[in-house]
């Protein structure tokens, strides 16, 4: 095992049960870099870590939540796909050990987090996870967002477990940097330039050596242009936060970039 602080990265999901659907949404060519991508991502860092902690943009809690138990069904939480896909297979562990010690520093930092034992990993978890790590021989726990979806309160979450990147835990927050549903379905062209802006804008705000300035610009992500056309609900967003605030002083950076269904889709990582 290779002692070494690791990354926070916060990685683009895609939609439903796309690595198992022959023509992913009809775009394929944009599916297979985003499978490239998370190919990759497991290359590189499963000799490098004890454990995984997830940050899923599908999962929100009035208090942060653990969720604990060494073994874990999946969630199927998406809609009108083929049958075979809600029986997908993916047997990684938890870890009830690594569940406690984020208990403690959320303790430590003034959250008030809770417990969950049955609730399954969803498919912000275990769709990238499934193709990044398919042998599922990694323990990985799953942490909730707060569902007032607050930027600050995120960063603060985030910060709270930068300590874990030093204890061979990889800290990954799955969502997407561009989520709007309506324009997705539409395919419209206005909608695809303002992705085009916020990912541009986004980019810099992430690799900004400035690092209280930084997190206040995330903080007031809605004054970027376009960002609320970008995002109507930022929960899909959220996960950068914390993944942000995990960073500590670290320097962002893009990790991938591609257009998903036209619109620009973004991965980042810190340190």
């Amino acid at each position: 095992m290779i002692k070494e602080k690791l990354p926070t990265i916060f990685i683009p999901h895609g939609g439903g049960p796309w690595h198992v659907m022959p023509d992913a949404f009809g775009d394929t060519y944009a599916y297979n870099l985003l499978r490239k991508y998370l190919l990759k991502l497991g290359e590189i860092y499963k000799q490098k870590m004890k454990s995984i902690l997830v940050i899923s943009a599908h999962w929100e809690e009035k208090m942060p939540t653990i969720y604990f138990g060494e073994n874990h069904q999946l969630l199927y939480d998406y809609y009108g796909f083929p049958d075979f896909t809600y029986n997908l297979n993916w047997l990684a562990s938890g870890s009830d050990k690594l569940s406690e010690n984020i208990e403690k520093l959320l303790i430590e930092n003034g959250f008030n987090p809770k417990r969950e034992w049955n609730r399954g990993f969803d498919h912000g978890t275990f769709v990238p996870l499934m193709l990044a790590f398919p042998d599922a021989e990694i323990p990985v726990v799953q942490l909730s967002l707060l569902n007032s979806l607050d930027a600050a309160a995120h960063i603060k979450l985030g910060q709270a477990l930068e300590s874990l990147r030093s204890e061979g835990v990889l800290i990954i927050g799955s969502g997407m940097s561009f989520h709007n549903m309506s324009a997705f379905m539409s395919g419209n062209i206005i909608d695809a330039e303002k992705s085009n802006i916020f990912d541009e804008t986004l980019t810099k705000i992430v690799s900004d050596l400035n690092i209280e300035s930084r997190n206040d610009k995330l903080i007031h992500w809605k004054n970027i242009p376009g960002a609320l056309d970008c995002h109507p609900r930022s929960e899909h967003l959220t996960p950068l936060f914390v993944i942000a605030g995990a960073a500590g002083n670290d320097i962002g950076r893009t990790d991938f970039s591609g257009k998903i269904m036209g619109f620009n889709v973004s991965a980042f990582a810190f340190g």
